[in-house]
């Protein structure tokens, strides 16, 4: 998806012959982390308000030009893309550029988080699963084909974290009743790491623990 339909161009962008005078009142204006900068016509960065806030209302934007921050993206990035440089750079405001690397405009944060309500992996219902196995040895194919092999079909999954080579990813399916996808998933070799009231195996462990206990114990 585009992100495109989602620019905007209601602050204007600020030459670098601009007072920081002028940025405060921006910020005050926008609730926004960042305004982006131009010298010549061209894009050079952004200026935080942090540090437009720190800097003398009266001096020109150009004698801090080393504080300007360059990160922006072009018109026809996906969404998916766009909301990766945000979170690489933690800014609110985002500039976009055009092919020949000119400003458009800019995109918001919260639209681009926004876009996510859209996709199945949060709209539709289903059951969340989050799993574990070694980096190596996991497949996108073989986890499909557990969830399918079970009357599952997978809405989305991602790997959400990588630690000490083992890969942790979580699933959504359709299947509300997860128990039996599970119990493939630990036959596969995968460990659950998220928790599940219709998961019987561990409740299975503690009542046979307790049988053994009581048994040893007569």
């Amino acid at each position: 998806m585009s992100i495109e339909p989602y620019i905007l161009n209601d602050i204007p962008i600020q030459s670098i012959c601009g007072k920081i005078g002028n940025m405060h009142e921006l910020f005050n204006k926008f609730a926004h982390s960042h305004i982006p900068v131009e010298k010549n016509g061209e894009y050079i960065g952004c200026l935080s308000e942090n540090d437009a806030r720190s800097f003398e209302a009266s001096k020109a934007i150009g004698d801090y030009q080393y504080a300007l921050e360059n990160f922006s993206v072009h018109e026809e990035d996906t969404w998916l893309g766009v909301l990766e440089v945000f979170a690489q750079n933690r800014t609110t405001l985002m500039p976009v550029l055009n092919a020949e690397n000119q400003y458009v405009g800019y995109v918001e944060l919260n639209e681009v988080i926004g876009l996510f309500n859209a996709i199945p992996f949060f709209s539709e219902p289903g059951g969340i699963l989050v799993i574990e196995k070694g980096f190596t040895d996991y497949s996108f194919s073989e986890i499909c084909q557990i969830i399918e092999s079970n009357s599952g079909k997978v809405l989305g999954l991602f790997i959400s974290r990588i630690k000490n080579e083992v890969a942790q990813i979580t699933i959504k399916t359709n299947s509300l009743g997860l128990n039996q996808i599970i119990q493939s998933f630990r036959r596969y070799g995968y460990k659950i790491v998220s928790e599940h009231h219709e998961d019987n195996y561990r409740q299975n462990l503690k009542e046979r623990s307790e049988y053994l206990q009581k048994y040893l114990g007569i």
